[in-house]
């Protein structure tokens, strides 16, 4: 199960070269970039797929750049590699030649969507044969290291600047069922349960929420995933969120394409790194988080 490897780059970097801000955004599950073999190692369609997207979630953070935020966007799809989980959270059942787990399987692994997702609960399995340890290397090597790898450098360059930044790791969510009589979250902010950032950035961004009249959760069902725990350590000033938003506030009714409240949330989003920042370079900042 060997991808042709696509000719443009694995992930996109908006924003200025040197920091101007103190708020990173990584957008890890908007990539649409499928290989052009897909049809031969996929049970499956690229328009199948998309339900392993955060679709167009890529579109509420590209504007961000030209108010002088970082952003990385990734290409690559989450069904080639999934930015967000571990290089070594992946089902050692799927590859060639079969590999011995080295640990216990995480939850998300156990139920296909590790490293390479294997298989979704409205598709099944997803792949027609076995994912070779060098295919797998080579994506790591490829596409899901350099990310991590910019992203650190672009938070270590805002912490030089400002002495501490924030990553914002945008991402969208199915509409969420209610519970009991209360309506569903439009808004989930995850933070590792308090461990990835001070408390006045999640009460910052619940409190925007608020104003922009969506209804707000902490940490469930999201609670933030590999890129919080790899990029996070706010006793040296590097902050994480996970932000995630309903699909149907920016999608169509179809949540396949851009819909009308697309112009709305982008300015949602734009006032949440704002109000990040602001929060960093406020002048009590370090005093408050010490």
């Amino acid at each position: 199960m060997t991808m042709d490897a696509p000719d443009a780059p694995a992930f996109d970097r908006f924003g200025p070269a040197t920091a101007q801000s103190p708020v990173i955004v990584s957008v890890p599950h908007a990539g649409r970039d499928y290989p052009p073999n897909l049809a031969q190692i996929s049970r499956h369609s690229a328009q199948s797929l998309i339900g392993l997207e955060d679709r167009y979630v890529d579109l509420l953070a590209a504007p961000l750049a030209d108010l002088g935020h970082v952003v990385l966007i990734a290409r690559t799809p989450r069904a080639v590699i999934d930015l967000n989980r571990a290089e070594t959270d992946y089902d050692p059942a799927m590859l060639s030649p079969p590999q011995r787990a080295a640990r216990p399987l995480s939850a998300k692994v156990r139920g296909g969507l590790g490293l390479v997702p294997r298989r979704t609960a409205a598709l099944g399995e997803i792949w027609r044969g076995s994912l070779p340890v060098s295919e797998l290397e080579r994506r790591v090597i490829a596409v899901h290291r350099p990310y991590h790898v910019a992203v650190g450098a672009a938070l270590d360059a805002a912490v030089a600047r400002f002495g501490a930044a924030i990553l914002i790791d945008l991402h969208s969510m199915p509409p969420l069922p209610g519970c009991g009589h209360g309506k569903a979250p439009t808004l989930v902010i995850g933070d590792r349960f308090g461990r990835t950032c001070h408390g006045r950035f999640a009460s910052r961004a619940a409190g925007l929420g608020e104003v922009w009249g969506l209804r707000t959760a902490f940490n469930a069902p999201y609670a933030g995933g590999h890129i919080l725990e790899a990029n996070a350590a706010p006793a040296r000033g590097r902050h994480a969120l996970q932000i995630e938003i309903d699909r149907s506030l920016y999608l169509d009714s179809t949540l396949m394409r851009p819909g009308p409240g697309l112009c709305n949330m982008q300015g949602f989003v734009a006032g949440l790194a704002n109000a990040l920042a602001d929060e960093i370079i406020a002048p009590n900042f370090a005093i408050a988080a010490e």
